[in-house]
């Protein structure tokens, strides 16, 4: 493949960003005739019409909207590769959009996040913490955090850390109901936690346990349900660092400390392996920080 037929896929791409011939011509530097002659040399080469031109502004056909999805990645995997090489030893600059579990981004990620803005401040933050699973093909996200295994897709995803939750009860609560000596007895309380996620499995040196998830309850936020065990509604299955601030201050007990739940796997998901300079130090950042002790525990 020649570098003419490579700079031809950077315009093309320049000119459906844009919609319009002259808009392309603005952020390139090239006029606009030789964005047009360039652009049907490209579809006589493949053999197919790109776009439908008409005075106004320009939209893909079929084929164009296909070359395109492929010509875009090429074109920023190899503006990628030279801006790794060039930030190698520089301050990686830009904005940073990121997707985050919106608990595990307040509790975990917000210390780390204002860690890494010091250390590079030539980086901005767009960060989205709605409940949605955003698009990282379709929508212009950098990395998202997940929580749990992730599904079979062309995304890459990098782990972070694995982290095992415990159970934490209020002292109130724990006056009131009872202290639970084994993992039996649990089925006599209310736990709080997802219950669509189906029970509790536990585990000791030597056992692993079932615990039925109360139905009182049906809550979707982390953040929510250890607040519930704070005003003595149960006990719950909570990360370290969830519980570390009340159990601090006395408003939670770790209970069963001979007990875990299953260790929940942290993931960066990326839409390509080649990443810039500020994608590439943070998701370090993230793997250096969580694999330290503060990060041993999440539900």
């Amino acid at each position: 493949m020649s570098t003419e037929y490579l700079n031809d896929m950077a315009l093309f791409v320049e000119v459906v960003k844009a919609k319009s011939f002259r808009g392309a011509a603005d952020v390139t530097g090239v006029p606009n005739s030789t964005l047009s002659r360039r652009i049907g040399a490209l579809e006589k080469v493949i053999g197919l019409r790109l776009l439908h031109r008409t005075t106004r502004r320009i939209e893909l056909t079929e084929a164009g909207q296909v070359y395109y999805e492929r010509c875009r990645r090429i074109v920023e995997e190899a503006r990628i590769a030279h801006e790794q090489l060039g930030e190698m030893l520089a301050q990686p600059t830009g904005v940073l959009r990121a997707s985050l579990p919106v608990d595990f981004a307040t509790i975990y990620l917000a210390p780390l996040i204002a860690e890494f803005a010091r250390r590079y401040p030539g980086i901005a933050f767009d960060l989205d913490l709605s409940p949605r699973n955003v698009d990282l093909v379709a929508e212009p996200f950098d990395v998202a955090i997940r929580m749990g295994e992730q599904p079979s897709s062309t995304l890459i995803a990098r782990l972070l850390a694995r982290l095992t939750p415990h159970l934490y009860a209020s002292p109130r609560y724990l006056k009131m109901a009872g202290e639970p000596r084994d993992p039996a007895e649990l089925q006599q309380h209310e736990c709080l936690g997802f219950p669509k996620s189906g029970p509790w499995v536990l585990h000791n040196d030597e056992a692993t346990a079932e615990v039925r998830i109360g139905q009182r309850f049906t809550v979707t936020s982390v953040g929510m349900y250890r607040s519930l065990a704070v005003h003595d509604q149960g006990i719950a299955l909570l990360a370290e660092g969830v519980a570390a601030d009340d159990l601090a201050h006395g408003r939670l007990r770790r209970i069963l400390p001979d007990w875990h739940g299953e260790p929940v796997p942290v993931y960066a998901l990326t839409e390509t392996r080649l990443l810039p300079a500020k994608t590439l130090r943070f998701i370090e950042l993230l793997q250096e920080r969580l694999a330290q002790p503060r990060a041993d525990a999440i539900s």
